[in-house]
């Protein structure tokens, strides 16, 4: 192989190292500065409490006014107001009669851990008290519920099939309700409704809020957005909403027709889908005093005459972002770019179709490991006619390269000549040096798609292979510097090098010895050290990951091998120097 097509697959390699290794090295070493403090008061009694005071005008939300004593436990602050359980298949949780909040929302399918007994996953919770975060619906405008109204329930429980209406009269007469309905899943309907019972006209504005105190545990990163997102226009927005914006430029506000926004992690996502032809303000702010995130919507004002109803219905999604779910809500609510709350990356038009093939094979085999090795044979036969040339290629090389040797030997101070003679060579054998670039670059997006898939498909978090791989998500925990498991510490994750990493540097190695040997000895010691390097740069990725690479070099050590076998006897160098 020449220097040219060398130097080439060298700087893709290294790309996909980039590519890669950043996000590894950003993650642990280059952590960004930790957010203010929340601005705190002190009761009676020293108990912090939080800030009261709405994020917005209009559909103002504050926090329940400072009590005495701040909860110091979820359980505490569910305990301390009047409550409607939720019961559905995959939640539980309870809507809280004052403020009308559903902020109280456990997710019974997922779990915290893998340890035994790890409690299932919370995603709302009280203000005041720790982690809150809460959604609710309401109205602006005089006369409108207070945020810290009281209301009445028509029922004991809120369920599939088992409707809760909250109902609150104002001092003149006008009644406002909230019908809540809630399916099978994750996704609540909101149905608001003014019964205009006194002597004048009321005019309000509905609207549906998201708020979050603090960031949560996750952090923002270039590949992996968390936080508040919407989409505006049929527009996706992220950034320019994110915790971050939001802390250094303030409010920010913007008129749609259509779409939704909310507050995503990582695997949970709290979403509000307003009627998609209303126009609507939405809106999104932080504030310093707890530090408080909101995204909002109001829609236009409503005017209600004496004895006259009004009624608007909106949406909220409140639980994991499964890939079939996500589609699902957004085909039945029309709701522009749903599934994209998921953050496919940059390859996401490959990414999705990757996962469809994965479930496929998971339907198949009952397991999601074996459906990685699953994808692995299906990209390898996809690529096979590339691939079986850049092989064939790359042993012709390895078969002409005493002519080769010869040739650079020959004509070494004259590199005009020797290049001229080395693609006259290449002519005649039928030997194209470019051959083995084309199956790599056609990797990297592939690889790619399927690391972000790896990353945000809740369907694979904690799925194991079997054996010690417990977690096809997470970085594979068997490594040797703790003898295995047997020694009590966990090593750092930079040096942490789990069996499958090992295994993969090992079939790199063994790849690229049935290759051409290159004849520049600077590449020769990057290729010779090259498997070893990955063996440490993909050690902190998902075990998935890992698994699909190793799959991919066994199946293409043996495809070298073969033709390797098939241009078995080197070509001899020109007798008389021809």
């Amino acid at each position: 192989m020449t220097g040219e097509t060398r130097n080439l697959v060298l700087a893709v390699v290294l790309s996909a190292i980039v590519l890669f290794g950043w996000q590894f090295l950003a993650e642990r070493y280059f952590l960004p500065a930790p957010p203010p403090p929340p601005a705190e008061s002190t009761a009676p009694g020293g108990a912090p409490t939080p800030a009261a005071g709405p994020l917005l005008p209009e559909a103002a939300v504050p926090a329940t006014p400072s009590p005495v004593r701040v909860p110091k436990t979820v359980a505490e602050a569910v305990a301390a107001s009047p409550r409607i359980p939720i019961r559905t298949p995959r939640l539980s949780g309870s809507v809280n009669l004052v403020g009308a909040r559903i902020d109280d929302l456990v997710l019974l399918d997922h779990r915290v851990s893998l340890k035994p007994n790890a409690p299932p996953v919370r995603l709302f919770a009280p203000s005041p008290g720790p982690q809150a975060y809460f959604a609710g619906f309401g109205w602006a405008g005089p006369g409108a519920p207070p945020p810290d109204a009281r209301w009445r329930a028509d029922g004991e429980l809120l369920a599939p099939g088992k409707p809760l209406t909250l109902s609150w009269t104002n001092p003149e007469g006008a009644t406002f309700e909230i019908r809540l309905e809630v399916d099978q899943n994750f996704l609540f309907t909101a149905t608001q409704r003014v019964v205009n019972g006194s002597a004048g006209a009321v005019a309000v504005r509905p609207f549906g809020y998201v708020n979050r105190t603090g960031t949560g545990p996750e952090r923002d990163a270039f590949n992996l957005h968390v936080g508040p997102i919407a989409v505006i226009e049929g527009t996706l927005k992220e950034g320019d909403v994110g915790y971050d914006r939001l802390r250094e430029r303030g409010p920010q506000i913007f008129q749609t027709k259509g779409g939704w926004l909310g507050i995503t992690d990582k695997y949970w996502l709290a979403a509000l889908i307003p009627d998609q032809s209303t126009p609507i303000e939405m809106r999104f702010a932080h504030a310093a005093d707890g530090d408080r995130f909101q995204t909002d919507f109001v829609a236009p004002a409503k005017l209600v005459a004496p004895g006259a109803t009004a009624e608007t219905r909106a949406h909220l999604f409140a639980g994991a972002k499964e890939v079939r779910l996500m589609n699902a809500v957004r085909k039945a609510l029309s709701a522009p770019l749903f599934d994209r709350a998921l953050a496919w990356g940059w390859f996401w038009f490959l990414a999705q179709p990757i996962f469809w093939l994965l479930a496929f094979f998971h339907g198949l085999l009952g397991n999601w490991g074996l459906a990685i090795i699953g994808l692995t044979l299906v990209v390898r036969l996809l690529l096979f006619p590339i691939a079986n040339k850049q092989y064939a290629s790359m042993a012709k090389l390895k078969v002409f390269a005493p002519k080769m040797k010869e040739i650079q030997e020959r004509y070494k101070d004259d590199r005009v000549r020797q290049q001229q003679e080395m693609m006259e060579l290449y002519k005649k054998e039928k030997i194209n040096p470019l051959a083995g670039c084309l199956p790599i670059l056609l990797q990297i997006p592939i690889f790619y798609a399927l690391y972000k898939t790896l990353l945000i498909a809740i369907e694979i978090r904690h799925q194991p292979l079997g054996l010690w791989i417990k977690d096809l998500s997470a970085p594979d925990p068997l490594t040797p510097l703790n003898l295995f498991g047997l020694l009590p510490f966990q090593p750092p994750a930079v040096i942490a090098v789990g069996m499958l990493p090992i295994l993969l540097g090992v079939t790199m190695w063994l790849q690229f010895r049935l290759n051409p040997a290159p004849m520049d000895e600077v590449q020769k010691i990057v290729f010779a050290w090259m498997p070893w390097i990955f063996m440490f740069v993909m050690a902190p990725f998902a075990a998935g990951l890992q698994l699909y690479w190793i799959v991919n070099n066994i199946v293409s050590i043996g495809q070298q091998w073969w033709l390797n076998r098939k241009y078995a006897s080197p070509a001899p160098a020109p007798a008389g120097g021809k």
